[in-house]
């Protein structure tokens, strides 16, 4: 099978959830027997460089030149995918679709939105059928860009964000509608988008873990007592929780001789800015390696408000740290409530679950137990790369209309 991958970036180094989500699959359905040419923008970190050719992959970057936000103004694509489409990822896009004739093109993420209607303009070549469309949903991005709606405070970047918000709803309309196959990573978006096509086919489609495992870990009095985040918080989203998060936790942990230690990449000058407003909280911005701060805290914490996978939680699962979570933000897990996971209703109250079990190692032991052993088998990559190239040969390609006006070159 030969896959064209559209996607945001080179995703190695897998540095947040979107790319780790974004590599995972892209190797996995290598690994499963397809041929994958992926089509993305260049990053100054980034593992692989323009017509790298290796295990099944081909590499086509185009260089990172972000464009200025305020030119996404006049175009009738979200500003996430607006981003993305520079002149030479056009021409990329372009030329891979010239190059060969394709079994599917993948939109990998909303952001390769931009390039649906340069791919349906494309006639097929003479007897050969045209490639199936795929949309890999990261999130059900609508639903998030209206939560961001809600949490801005200020005016004029409200109005912005209203705007940018049904642009990416619209968007996220014309690639479920008409993708031949959706795939989502929580069961609660796949049933959104189900809704949106209840006679085709959206796929659960989960990540798969190939991270570091602990066999066996206990803790104790011994273990510091600290609370843990760790994260990417280079998304606006993620910014508002974990403020609204430490507006209301970081004084009671004080008052309780807790240490909360949010481990991740910002800004350093957002960094700098929350320091001035906390007493418990520590920050180490970005790390080359999370791995020996998981030993040293007896918790992990998912204050986001939002749902979708969050790859996080499968690092705190097998490394062996319980997790306290908002309700609903950590869909896709097989934990039950109270027992491998506990879940509270808002950040007060996940405040409050903090300093009841902080000391209480029954508990605690009890639930990184149960977690580990629930998901010690479900997330397995090349499992998800099998089931990924199943469901696109067995996906039936349909009537297709653009919904979406074509981006302002």
């Amino acid at each position: 099978m030969k896959l064209l991958w559209l996607t945001l970036a080179d995703p190695d180094p897998p540095t947040n959830g979107q790319f780790i989500y974004s590599r995972g699959l892209i190797h996995a359905a290598a690994a499963a027997g397809a041929t994958v040419e992926v089509v993305g923008l260049d990053r100054p970190e980034a593992c692989h460089r323009d017509g790298r050719r290796a295990d099944g992959l081909v590499w086509s970057l185009a260089e990172h030149r972000p464009r200025a936000l305020w030119r996404g103004l006049a175009t009738p694509l979200p500003f996430m995918a607006f981003r993305v489409m520079t002149r030479q990822m056009q021409g990329l896009v372009r030329a891979a679709l010239d190059r060969a004739a394709w079994d599917a093109v993948v939109f990998d993420s909303l952001a390769a939105g931009w390039a649906l209607p340069a791919v349906l303009r494309r006639r097929p070549r003479p007897g050969v059928a045209p490639p199936r469309l795929v949309y890999i949903a990261h999130n059900h991005e609508a639903q998030v860009a209206q939560h961001g709606v809600a949490d801005e405070t200020r005016p004029l970047r409200r109005l912005v964000k209203r705007i940018d918000a049904r642009r990416v709803a619209r968007l996220e309309r014309a690639l479920v509608a008409t993708a031949d196959l959706v795939t989502s990573n929580s069961p609660e978006d796949r049933g959104k988008f189900q809704a949106a096509r209840p006679t085709r086919t959206v796929l659960f489609l989960p990540p798969g873990y190939d991270g570091a495992r602990c066999a066996a870990r206990r803790i104790t009095p011994a273990t510091p007592r600290r609370a843990l985040i760790v994260g990417s918080f280079d998304w606006s989203a993620k910014r508002q929780s974990l403020e609204a998060f430490l507006a209301i936790a970081d004084p009671q942990f004080a008052a309780a001789g807790i240490e909360l230690l949010v481990v991740g990449n910002a800004e350093p000058g957002y960094l700098d800015r929350l320091r001035k407003t906390v007493r418990a909280t520590r920050f180490t911005g970005r790390v080359d390696d999370v791995a020996p701060y998981f030993s040293q805290a007896r918790l992990a914490l998912v204050p986001d408000r939002l749902g979708g996978f969050k790859l996080k939680t499968l690092d705190y699962v097998f490394h062996r740290l319980p997790i306290l979570a908002i309700d609903g933000a950590v869909p896709g897990l097989p934990l039950h409530p109270g027992e491998s996971i506990f879940l509270a209703p808002d950040h007060d109250a996940l405040a409050r679950d903090v300093l009841a079990l902080i000391d209480d190692f029954a508990r605690l032991n009890g639930a990184q137990g149960l977690a580990y052993h629930a998901c010690q088998d479900c997330f397995d990559w090349s499992a998800v790369g099998t089931r990924l190239l199943r469901a696109i040969d067995d996906a039936s390609g349909a009537a297709r209309v653009v919904t979406v006006r074509r981006g302002a070159r």
